[in-house]
């Protein structure tokens, strides 16, 4: 009798943590497909298509500018208000954008999920990378932007911390990874957490120093509450790094980096446990 050669073979993990590299590098291909869907499907039927990526940044500094740099007279640290929101609000983007799509990974994916095997993981790793590319676009934004206020003479002055950019977006991508697989495990069972964590997003933003510096927060348990935010550090980073003026510290940025680390490591465990009753939960 012929034995059987298979080509694949599908295995139970060993880990609730664990996750086969190796396996999701050979879908990559298939992440190439969801990348390219995430980026046509949602502009599809727009006038402007791809152009949203540059309106959105562009109307929210003016909001920021009308509300608190004119009407609130927020302090911007003595730089040009449109370059410190622009800083401020591309990286929230990022953030928010990679935790709130992946957020519904199970519930939008469900039927394909239940037809065809794949590592599950390829479909938020997808979003992140989807969502990078809009990133990039909406950085060439603020590096024009940053270019014109450089050249009329603004207090802005770029430094060494700039060759962290790569890791500050890795930071980004991994908070809104985890949060966002986590988010995504816990609604297959109980969807309010959908509602639920869209509110607390909202509200997230301003606990975190985009509209308003750190300074501005006096010693004291509301700035340990700010610094307690994972997302402080980063962006507080990206502005020191890029106009000179903004709060950077080994430490803080030690601490996100954990936390993201941490965060990664239990919704991945999480996401495992879920993915295995996935059928029966749904």
């Amino acid at each position: 009798m012929e034995q059987q050669v298979w080509t694949m073979k599908i295995r139970p993990h060993e880990k609730l943590w664990h996750i086969d590299f190796k396996e999701i590098w050979h879908y990559r291909d298939l992440i190439e497909l969801f990348v390219r869907r995430n980026i046509v499907v949602q502009y599809k039927q727009t006038i402007l298509g791809p152009l949203w990526y540059l309106i959105q940044p562009i109307l929210t500094v003016i909001m920021n500018m009308v509300v608190f740099g004119g009407i609130a007279k927020m302090s911007t640290d003595g730089m040009p208000q449109a370059i410190f929101y622009m800083a401020g609000n591309i990286c929230w983007f990022y953030f928010s954008d990679c935790l709130n799509q992946t957020s519904n990974t199970f519930t939008a994916n469900q039927n394909m999920f239940g037809k065809v095997y794949f590592p599950r993981m390829v479909v938020p790793i997808a979003v992140v990378i989807s969502n990078l590319l809009r990133f990039v676009i909406q950085v060439g934004l603020f590096v024009a932007l940053y270019l014109y206020f450089f050249m009329a003479g603004a207090p802005i002055a770029p430094n060494w911390a700039i060759l962290l950019t790569p890791l500050l977006v890795m930071m980004l991508a991994g908070l809104g990874l985890g949060f966002g697989i986590l988010i995504s495990s816990l609604t297959t069972k109980y969807r309010d957490f959908t509602i639920l964590f869209t509110f607390v997003v909202q509200l997230w933003m301003y606990a975190t120093p985009i509209v308003y510096p750190l300074s501005m927060v006096e010693e004291g348990t509301l700035r340990t509450l700010i610094m307690a935010n994972p997302m402080t550090s980063i962006i507080e980073a990206f502005k020191y790094a890029t106009l000179g003026q903004g709060y950077f510290s080994w430490f803080a940025l030690g601490y996100s980096f954990l936390f993201m680390s941490v965060l990664l490591l239990f919704s991945v465990a999480i996401f495992n446990k879920v993915q295995r009753n996935f059928m029966d939960t749904v």
